[in-house]
């Protein structure tokens, strides 16, 4: 979702620079605990999500998947490229830079048949509860963290609540801690009119709370070696 180039460029963690001096610091830069956080937040990812297809693939529903904050969408086309069970993929992102590069990784990985990309606000309910199809499996990485307010976390879970059937399935992170928001913050800046993003953490217990309260059950979790990321899987209950 948020500054999808410096997420690219942290996935690959391949130090770069116009000398070995310059590599030599890029590499530093790149092995510092937050990015290879994050680098272990998308293999969790990627994890979760193949289990989540093979347990609806399992149970015979259609598995469709949509992420309402792909950045460019690397990791999800990364984890379901070569998922036969896959019926469709949306992926959604509200910049329309990252919408048109999504495209573009779409068609030159010959997913276009079944993968498209549209710009979309994943805080706004009423967008989210008539997303088309109907999503099986709903995934949102690296977005709430960013977010100090309940209330927009709120809206954007009822929004998938509504429009994911009892027996469906929610994949989303959390981050109880983080040792460099100061860096965090300096690299963050693009929805802040250039200003340092500072964000609020919020403890594994409230998220998952938030989570549960929408209408959903979590049922397992990833976290890292350094306890700064986690991935969690929660299914839609039947109320």
């Amino acid at each position: 979702m948020i500054q999808a180039v410096s997420l690219d460029y942290v996935y690959q963690n391949q130090p770069q620079g116009s000398n070995a001096f310059g590599r030599f610091i890029d590499k530093i830069y790149l092995n510092s605990v937050g990015w290879r956080g994050i680098r272990q937040r998308k293999t969790h990812l990627q994890m979760l999500i193949k289990q989540a297809v093979a347990h609806l693939h399992a149970k015979g529903l259609a598995v469709r998947v949509v992420d309402i904050a792909a950045g460019h969408g690397r990791y999800v086309l990364d984890a379901l490229a070569n998922e036969p069970a896959i019926s469709e993929i949306l992926l959604r992102d509200y910049s329309e830079v990252n919408v048109a590069q999504g495209q573009e990784m779409i068609a030159q990985r010959g997913m276009s048949g079944r993968a498209r990309f549209e710009q979309g606000d994943a805080f706004n309910p009423a967008e989210l509860s008539t997303l088309t199809p109907r999503p099986t499996l709903a995934i949102v990485s690296g977005l709430y963290e960013l977010f100090p307010e309940n209330e927009q976390v709120k809206n954007s879970l009822a929004g998938l609540a509504n429009a994911i059937d009892p027996g469906g399935i929610l994949i989303y992170t959390g981050q109880p801690w983080h040792p460099q928001l100061e860096l965090i913050a300096g690299v963050l800046t693009s929805h802040k009119d250039g200003k340092p993003w500072v964000m609020r953490v919020r403890s594994q217990g409230e998220m998952d709370s938030l989570v549960h309260d929408t209408g959903f059950d979590k049922c397992t979790q990833r976290i890292d070696e350094w306890g700064i990321f986690t991935v969690s899987m929660a299914v839609r209950r039947d109320n």
